[in-house]
């Protein structure tokens, strides 16, 4: 049964359009927020004081939470534990690394099996006769970290993902101090992990607590190692490397479900979800958002160019429309 007209809640703003052959086709509908330096809210469109779960944007939160736990991690390690990556060789062979050096194996792991999600490097897997691994997997290098915290702590590891594990509730913790609000509910992330809802707001104040934390903290040395190593956090073709490359000192994270997490070396902030999930509208949605903050640069078009096919050739876009 449809609710009145009434009880509807009121439909998010329009964040971009789809043109094709000149004719708007359809929108995509969102959320966006953005802060000033100084952590005051700047831009707000749609709700972005509701609870959404962030996805794989919350995985500095993690890796800070896995340094917490006194797991020593620097480098392209740290910034793999950050990691949504895209399954190229360098990422893997690091995973395999990691997991010999704090002597656990793939089958320690409880990320599903799968294909990268770089689609040349999935196609080249499976070309190459290659099939669906937990090292493939996107969030293997966080569930590296995970296990590797786990037996430093000698916590067990075989329920690691539970979420009223050790682990699991510093996870929790470090969300809500870093966020500056409880967690709303806890759901089950793709990979299996424990997924804490925040809101956007939530979301775009911790990254820009990751950007002004000190040298010696578990943040700031979270947010150098992915601004140090963008292409472990993401990969060679992905719109969080170009961010972190490009714009120097940016801590950039994308999630699934079409959200994304940005902030800027002197505090200035965004976080903004596509209601319709569709991460074609990701990188017109947050060049136009980067550009609200300030931000120029060729990136922007880099991250704007999102076309749309017709017969083989280019016949239209998705573009950001506020």
């Amino acid at each position: 049964m449809t609710a009145p007209a009434a009880q509807q809640p009121p439909a998010h703003p329009i964040l971009a359009e789809i043109v094709r052959s000149g004719f708007v086709e359809g929108h995509h509908r969102g959320s966006l927020v953005t802060l000033a330096a100084d952590g005051t809210v700047d831009v707000a469109l749609g709700d972005v004081t509701t609870p959404v779960f962030p996805r794989s944007s919350t995985k500095p939160v993690q890796a800070a939470a896995v340094l917490r736990a006194g797991l020593d991690l620097a480098g392209e390690r740290l910034a793999l534990a950050a990691a949504s990556h895209s399954g190229e060789r360098f990422h893997l062979e690091l995973v395999e690394k990691m997991l010999a050096e704090h002597g656990l194996a793939e089958s320690d792991l409880r990320c599903p099996p799968d294909l990268p999600l770089d689609r040349e490097e999935a196609d080249a897997r499976l070309a190459a006769g290659g099939t669906r691994t937990r090292v493939a997997m996107n969030c293997s290098g966080k569930h590296t970290a995970m296990l590797a915290a786990c037996k430093i702590n000698g916590w067990s590891t075989d329920d690691y993902l539970a979420p009223g594990h050790p682990l699991q509730r510093l996870v929790a913790g470090t969300v809500a101090d870093l966020g500056g609000e409880p967690v709303a509910h806890t759901g089950v992330d793709g990979c299996g992990a424990p997924l804490m809802a925040v809101s956007l707001t939530a979301l775009a104040r911790t990254f820009r607590t990751f950007v002004l934390a000190g040298d010696g903290t578990p943040e700031g040395r979270v947010a150098a190692a992915m601004r140090a190593h963008p292409e472990y956090v993401a990969g060679t073709r992905r719109h969080d490397t170009w961010v972190m490359r490009d714009v120097p000192g940016t801590v950039a994270k994308m999630g699934a479900e079409a959200v994304q997490a940005v902030a800027l070396p002197d505090g200035r902030a965004l976080a903004f979800k596509v209601d319709d999930g569709s991460v074609r509208a990701l990188g017109p949605v947050l060049a136009r958002a980067l550009a609200v903050l300030g931000v120029t640069g060729p990136v922007l078009d880099r991250l704007a160019d999102s076309p749309l096919l017709g017969g083989g050739v280019r016949v239209g876009e998705i573009r950001a429309a506020f």
